[in-house]
């Protein structure tokens, strides 16, 4: 009798360890296409802003911030010391250590619950990416299945690949690069071999052991690392001694990193329809900004702003009211176009808008420049004069007659004066009445080649009655720095993949609109603008500096647009929901000391930079009175006549 139950028995647990090996083999074939995401390993990857000398702007991701590293780009050391810590036997195993699982159930069975794993790095990895952290049988049966099916299919080299890419570091970092850069800013093969101790032990507990919260844990981690390398005769003992005592600088950065929020903004923005994936691609966008240009722009702005609210003080708003005065700024290489600096507002933490790229406001008299080149080009000169009177305008707006009466700032006439005084000095009524001698259609087709949208096709284009963002004013105006070449402004130079392959190059875009010697003739009316007219706040002296001012009615926009021979900068100061400012703000004295404050900025750290403009060929000087004037060819001084001008109203 017990000689039959014994057999009965037997045969019973063969039948269930068949079974059982059954299940398992079919549970295997079941569930082998789970690995599939780590065969075509393709995990987010964050995409990296650089300026123009290479140094990191920002980093850009959806969720998880990770920095990429190909097996062979990391270091041995690194791989000898998460093997001793996590898996000494992962280069002998099939995926799984049965000593380690013999061990574990033995403990687990003592204490009558799972107290301890027995997992592998493969294990590990499949853990961390393709299931959940609970402790159950079946979860540990199929993690199990599943490596010993992912070291069929991948190389040790691959996995490792995978694992020190996959894995969550603590802090906000996965993968071990991302972790090296943002803990200890060093590249992996910087690292000293207790950072990279430090680095292996995180996984284990990335909370507990963070260094930048809890250091004396992470550091204990580190020396057990440490600790078990010398035991397994991987490092020496003097190796050991040094680097148990060594204490590593820990990094507490924010993820992003992000040194300029407005220019990342603005990049984002371009690229985004162009790279759908742009925040988890891996890509590597180099712009042409240069970040101490972006810091001298910021704190230019902040002057001005600051400026304006020592005038206004009783003004200000309560700390709990939000204001609405704010400002911008754009710098450009103005002979290339390359976009600098751009600052959208003076504040990133208050308001995000970005009002230097999308913002339309209106330049007023900032814009009088390419009237006033429009006429030089049609034959006019410097020295040529046009009146400034007054004139009353009839129009019909629906049914009802209407009359326009522009007026000067000064509210003033000089009768009939130079076309260089009345740019010098912004005079309103000379550029209408010089528009109005120019005609309309003329100045359109003339101005056509700008594709300013929506140009009012009537005299009101004189007063710049148009809606441009910073930025775009900034590309009208290297017509001017560059000597009659338009230029595309440019912030993103080009795209490589993860991969170092270029996927996308921003050729530079430009051409020419104006002789250079017609520009130049501008040029040098705009530099009598900053040394004795609207733009004197700006001058310095032994530079040249050429501007414009812009201030429009009621000051709703103040601007201050300007270049040096190297320099191009675009100022605008106003109220977000287009109120009026104060009395007498306007562009030379709301948005010009931002310029000044920037460009003596630049020449105190750029010393080398030119200072003065080179006068293109084609240009020719006659003294006439005492005075030095010049024409060209296209510009021929007018007659040596003055005729003195009469203060009356006409209506047309």
């Amino acid at each position: 009798m017990i000689g039959k139950l014994f057999r009965w028995t037997f045969w019973l647990g063969v039948l269930g360890l068949l079974a059982g090996a059954g299940y398992l083999v079919w549970l295997y074939w079941q569930i082998g296409h789970r690995i599939e995401p780590l065969v075509d390993f393709n995990p987010p990857k964050t995409t990296q802003v650089f300026d123009r000398n290479g140094a990191l702007i920002a980093n850009v991701f959806a969720k998880e911030h990770r920095l990429y590293v190909p097996y062979k780009e990391i270091p041995g050391r690194v791989i000898e010391a998460l093997v001793a810590i996590e898996d000494t036997r992962f280069f002998e195993h099939h995926g799984v250590n049965p000593e380690a699982i013999f061990r574990a159930v033995i403990k687990d069975i003592k204490a009558r619950r799972l107290v301890e794993g027995a997992s592998t790095l493969t294990q590990q990895l499949i853990k961390s990416t393709l299931l959940s952290r609970e402790k159950k049988l079946k979860r540990k049966i199929i993690e199990a299945l599943l490596a010993v099916k992912l070291e069929q299919t991948l190389s040790k080299e691959e996995i490792l690949e995978r694992y020190l890419n996959a894995i969550f570091f603590g802090h906000g970092y996965y993968g071990i690069k991302t972790a090296a850069k943002g803990y200890f800013h060093k590249d992996l093969d910087e690292l000293t071999l207790k950072e990279i101790a430090v680095l292996v032990g995180l996984p284990k507990a990335p909370s507990a052991y963070d260094p930048t919260r809890h250091y004396a844990n992470a550091m204990a981690r580190a020396n057990r690392v440490l600790e078990r390398m010398r035991t397994l005769g991987w490092i020496d003992e003097a190796t050991y001694l040094r680097e148990i005592k060594a204490a590593p600088k820990v990094y507490d950065d924010t993820l992003t990193q992000n040194r300029a929020p407005y220019i990342v903004d603005a990049v984002v923005q371009k690229l985004q329809k162009r790279l759908p994936d742009l925040k988890t691609g891996g890509y590597r966008i180099e712009t042409a900004v240069d970040l101490e240009y972006q810091k001298m722009a910021r704190n230019a702005l902040r002057y001005g702003y600051d400026a304006y609210w020592k005038r206004h003080e009783k003004l200000k708003p309560d700390e709990n009211v939000s204001e609405s005065f704010n400002g911008a700024m754009v710098v450009l290489d103005g002979r290339s176009g390359d976009v600098l600096a751009l600052v959208g507002g003076v504040d990133y933490a208050k308001s995000a808008f970005n009002r230097a790229v999308s913002s339309r406001r209106q330049p007023g008299s900032a814009f009088k420049p390419f009237i006033y080149e429009t006429a030089l080009n049609l034959g006019y000169n410097p020295e040529s004069l046009i009146p400034d009177i007054a004139r009353t305008y009839r129009f019909e707006e629906g049914d009802t007659d209407k009359l326009w009466k522009p007026k000067n700032y000064e509210k003033d006439f000089k009768g009939l004066m130079t076309l260089r005084e009345a740019l010098v000095h912004s005079r309103n009524l000379a550029t209408i009445n010089l528009v109005s001698a120019i005609g309309i259609p003329t100045l359109h087709k003339k101005l056509a080649v700008f594709g300013i949208k929506d140009l009012p096709y009537n005299l009101s284009i004189a007063l710049g009655n148009i809606a441009v963002s910073p930025l775009q004013m900034a590309r009208l105006y290297t017509v001017f720095a560059d000597m009659g070449v338009l230029h595309e402004p440019r912030l993103v130079l080009g795209v490589l993949d993860d991969e170092g392959q270029v996927v996308w190059r921003n050729e530079a875009k430009a051409q020419r609109v104006y002789r250079p010697e017609q520009a130049y003739l501008l040029v040098d009316i705009l530099r009598d603008v900053v040394k004795r007219g609207t733009g004197r706040r700006v001058y310095l002296p032994g530079v040249d500096i050429a501007g414009k001012t812009g201030t429009t009615n009621n000051s709703v926009d103040t601007w201050f647009c300007s270049f040096t021979p190297d320099v191009e900068t675009i100022v605008w100061f106003g109220n977000d929901d287009n109120t009026p400012l104060p009395k007498h703000e306007t562009g030379g004295r709301t948005a010009g000391p931002s310029a000044r404050y920037f460009y003596r900025d630049l020449i105190a750290r750029h010393p080398e930079f030119k200072r003065r403009f080179k006068e293109p060929e084609g240009v020719y000087h006659v003294k006439r009175n005492g005075r030095d004037l010049i024409y060209t060819d296209l510009s021929p001084l007018p007659p040596e006549s003055v005729t003195e001008g009469e203060e009356d109203e006409i209506i047309f």
